[in-house]
């Protein structure tokens, strides 16, 4: 295990009616005007945005409001929340909804005390050293950006999804999880959710770095409870346990609890950010079209006993010692068929993608550099094999 630092300063506050804290949580972290950050018609329908607003009204806290966050958050949205936020003096931000809501928020938190552009301290040109603070009301189980210390966004100009460099100052004051409030997405959703989390966690999982037994195992623990939690969820959305689970998994497999002391890998991820940036698609869509690719040119070029382990202990499969590649592919296979299982595309073509933008993808890549990964180093030329495995 490597040597590491841990700062997880967010407190959550888990459980149906919770959201009635809001307005104290507000206070006890210092704000006094907020600027409220969500995305649609969603946010009120699930039935968030009442209490919430309720409770900053109780606690004497005035609010402005910043709609209309799309999914993979845009750049855009961000300049014009920087420009509400100084206008109006809202010194917190609240987040109403998924990754994109919180994601959108966090940037506008760091760019409001910067002076320049703030997609200087996303392309890591300074560190970002200061943020407004950032509370969260989480409506979707996914990205885990209620506890992480990142946020991803896409910059207009240029069409660059690009994550920040991981900083603890973005970290949400606080968080609070009503699995309650899950419970109207669409299935295809929830699925997407689902594989956002799992590929959260096999970033981690997948690593060079040697006796990290104790977060390998949190790590197994987090991925066997999707797997659990995810069909049921799908199957009767009002099932509040299984919602649970998926809620609070999902934050586990992003605030790092998993990852510490050990190399992580990345690669996938960054390979995602070009397909939904071409192709606006869904974030945990693409995961599901490109890790089992990745997992599949990983296996082929390094030595088979992590993704046995990983067939094992996550996919349920029986160990073949004396090929333990016959284990691994099997376990590729079934994370793949799981994914399908949950309505997921499982190629460029089930997505909306196609072969032939492949090449332009890869040099799309260029303007944020090679090579990346932890575990398997990629360059152009792999990531290119890798959208080719993805299939038509």
């Amino acid at each position: 295990m490597n040597s590491f630092t841990f700062y997880a300063p967010t407190l959550f506050a888990f459980g149906e009616g919770e959201e009635q804290r809001t307005g104290e949580l507000v206070r006890r972290f210092g704000g006094t005007k907020v600027l409220l950050v969500y995305g649609g018609a969603s946010a009120k329908r699930c039935g968030a945005y009442d209490p919430v607003t309720a409770s900053l009204k109780e606690a004497g806290i005035p609010w402005v409001e910043l709609s209309g966050v799309q999914p993979n958050p845009r750049s855009g949205k961000v300049y014009e929340g920087i420009e509400l936020c100084r206008k109006e003096g809202a010194d917190f931000l609240l987040a109403i909804g998924g990754g994109s809501a919180i994601d959108t928020a966090k940037a506008i938190g760091f760019g409001v005390p910067y002076d320049g552009d703030f997609w200087d301290l996303v392309a890591g040109k300074l560190p970002i050293e200061k943020s407004l603070p950032v509370g969260t009301v989480l409506t979707i189980a996914a990205a885990g950006s209620e506890g992480s210390d990142s946020c991803v966004i896409t910059k207009e100009e240029g069409n660059l999804k690009w994550g920040i460099p991981r900083v603890d100052v973005v970290r949400p004051k606080f968080s609070i999880l009503n699995p309650a409030f899950t419970c109207s997405l669409p299935p295809f959703q929830t699925a997407c959710g689902a594989c956002d989390m799992m590929i959260h966690v096999l970033e981690r999982y997948f690593t060079p770095t040697a006796d990290v037994g104790l977060t390998d195992r949190l790590c197994e623990a987090v991925l066997k409870t999707v797997l659990d939690a995810a069909p049921r969820a799908i199957a009767d959305p009002a099932d509040l346990s299984a919602r649970g689970e998926l809620m609070w998994a999902g934050t586990l497999a992003h605030n790092n609890s998993c990852g510490v002391g050990r190399v992580q890998d990345w690669a996938s991820h960054q390979i995602e950010h070009e397909l939904s940036a071409f192709y606006d698609c869904a974030h945990g869509a693409g995961l599901a079209v490109v890790v089992p690719a990745w997992m599949t040119f990983a296996l082929n070029n390094t030595d088979p006993i992590r993704f046995a382990r990983f067939a094992v202990n996550v996919m349920g499969c029986e160990m073949d010692y004396e090929r333990p590649d016959r284990t691994a592919w099997e376990g590729i296979r079934r994370l793949r068929e799981f994914f399908r299982s949950l309505g997921l595309p499982v190629t460029l073509s089930e997505l909306g993608a196609k072969a032939s933008d492949i090449p332009a993808i890869v040099e799309h890549r260029k303007e944020k550099g090679f090579p990346f990964g932890g575990y398997v180093e990629i360059g152009p030329r792999e990531m290119e094999e890798i959208l080719r495995l993805c299939g038509e």
